[in-house]
Formats: structure tokens, C-alpha cells, sequence
């Protein structure tokens, strides 16, 4: 089931947020805490540099907190400021400290010439990770459009939060060749990828599978799976029987049951579960092992 999709609309939103970047002070990148690597941009990395930043792992209420933890070292340790949030529920004094601190420097370089300075920051992500919930969490009422599918937002919205913040809601945005066919399966869990551009009977059968690799008591326990537990068509057909999901003659509703089990993982029904988790930290034993020449052959 290859996947590959990079709308039009993708190409003009690359140009237009490229133009507004000498505009901003700050980027807030959001990714999806559920799966931090595989909802991140590479291209952002290279169009971000020298811009203070900072990485949201958004939706942390439905990851696994400790996985979130252990995300969050990781990045520091790649010398990114990031943070947990939700954007249906967080404390939106949490994000403007963050913002103040990275805007700090422009802030008082300003003063000194006797300025009050607007902070302008960008939000920038893939399609589908709440950068218009969380502008909105940030505003305080509804003033981004907001959707539960990708392309909601499709032109740049500047948004005044304070007199001396503005806020810049940018369309999500993809890489055109999305080479890793397992973060672009993922990228469809979260609805990053339209549902009409993959099969989504396949695409449930993929996300029941790595939920037993990363949940299986959880999914077990959701879809009432039923002993032996095999993968395939066959794990889908099983959760449409642990769940009643059938036909006349007891023939499993795959077609029913695929929408179901995608919708309940996206909705957070199944509980708080990543399916990503960072490297381990090399140890400084395994370090040093690392960086020891061989020895000389006998």
C-alpha cells in the first residue's frame, strides 16, 4: 500500500510561509506526542534554521506519558527547546512563558532603542496536529477555523492574541516524497493523509498491528480480541467479531469495522498509548566501546 500525497495547495504554502519568515520572531512547531518523529517536517528543519524555536508535542493527553518523557529528553539532548501540551486543555501561560524566553533577546534589543516590540511568531506543522486548536487555546475563544481532517486551514491567518503578540496560523504542511512508507502509515492514522488517498481497510489492518506491538493489552482489551491473535485480515476480521461488527451470516464488516477502529484511535478512545519511542541514550560504557579502535587483527 504505497503512499503518497502532496496536494497542490502544499507547494504554494512551502513558498508562502518561506516569504513570511523574516517576518517572525519565533516558530512554534507542533508534532503529534502519539508519534513525534513521524509528524515532524524535515524540510522545516532546514527552513527554520537560525530562527528561534521551539517544539510542541501536542496532544500529549492521549500519549503515553512516560514515551512523551522520554521524547522530550531526546530532543533536548539534540539542542531543541520542547514541551508537552494540549491544546483542548492547556494552560496557555505555559506557551507565552516559552514564547517570552525565545523572543527575549529581540524583545530587549528593542527596549534599548526605546521600542515596545509585537513579538510575531509562526505555528507550522503537518496538517492534522492542532495548530489551529492551539492558536485558538492561545487566543482564548474561537478565531482559527479548526477540522478534524487536513486542508482545513489554507492561507496564512495572522492572529492577534496581545497588543504586543501576533500570532501566524500557517496550512499544514508535507514533505513531497514521503520515502518512509511507515511514518506515512502513521501520518494516515492521525488523519495527516486523506482517507480517500489509502485503502482504509489496509490501513486499519497496519494500526491494529502496531498496536499490538506497542499496546496489545490496550487494543486486546478495546476491540475484545479473541485468542490466537494473528495479523493480516485476520485481525481485523477478529476485532469485528470481539465487537459484533457483522454481516448477515456472521461475516465480519471489515469495511465498518476499519472506520471504527481509525476513528476510536484518533478520538483517543483506546487510552493514552504512543506508538513511536525515541532511541535509548548510550551509556558511557557503550560509548567508549563505540569509540575504541579495533584491535589489531592476530
Amino acid at each position: 500500500m504505497p503512499i503518497n500525497w502532496y496536494p497542490g495547495h502544499m507547494a504554494r504554502a512551502k513558498r508562502l510561509l518561506s516569504e513570511q519568515l523574516s517576518r517572525v520572531d519565533v516558530a512554534i512547531e507542533l508534532c503529534d506526542a502519539r508519534m513525534p518523529r513521524a509528524s515532524r517536517n524535515p524540510d522545516l528543519d532546514a527552513m527554520m534554521r537560525g530562527k528561534p524555536r521551539i517544539l510542541v508535542l501536542n496532544k500529549a493527553d492521549l500519549a503515553d506519558a512516560g514515551a512523551t518523557d522520554a521524547w522530550l529528553s531526546a530532543f533536548r539532548r539534540e539542542g531543541l527547546t520542547a514541551m508537552a501540551f494540549c491544546a483542548t486543555t492547556g494552560k496557555a501561560k505555559d506557551v507565552l512563558a516559552r514564547i517570552e524566553r525565545a523572543a527575549r533577546e529581540q524583545v530587549e534589543r528593542q527596549a534599548a532603542r526605546g521600542v515596545r516590540k509585537t513579538v510575531r511568531v509562526m505555528i507550522v506543522g503537518v496538517p492534522n496536529v492542532g495548530k489551529s486548536t492551539f492558536i485558538n487555546r492561545l487566543y482564548g475563544g474561537a478565531i482559527a477555523r479548526t477540522g478534524d481532517r487536513p486542508g482545513v486551514t489554507r492561507a496564512n491567518q495572522w492572529v492577534r492574541v496581545t497588543p504586543y503578540l501576533e500570532l501566524l496560523d500557517t496550512p499544514g504542511l508535507l514533505w513531497p516524497r514521503l520515502d518512509d512508507q511507515v511514518a506515512a502509515r502513521r501520518l494516515c492514522y492521525i488523519g495527516t493523509i486523506r482517507d480517500q488517498a489509502v485503502d482504509p481497510q489496509m490501513l486499519a489492518i497496519h494500526l491494529l498491528e502496531d498496536l499490538m506491538q506497542t499496546a496489545p493489552q490496550a487494543a486486546a482489551q478495546r476491540f475484545h480480541l479473541k485468542e490466537p491473535l494473528e495479523g493480516g485480515l485476520a485481525l481485523l476480521e477478529n476485532a469485528c467479531r470481539g465487537r459484533g461488527w457483522l454481516l448477515p451470516g456472521g461475516v465480519a464488516d471489515t469495511e465498518r469495522g476499519a472506520a471504527v477502529v481509525l476513528d476510536e484511535f484518533r478520538a483517543g478512545k483506546l487510552g493514552r498509548m504512543s506508538l513511536e519511542r525515541p532511541a535509548r541514550p548510550q551509556t558511557k560504557e557503550e560509548t567508549a566501546d563505540a569509540q575504541e579502535p579495533a584491535g589489531t587483527p592476530e
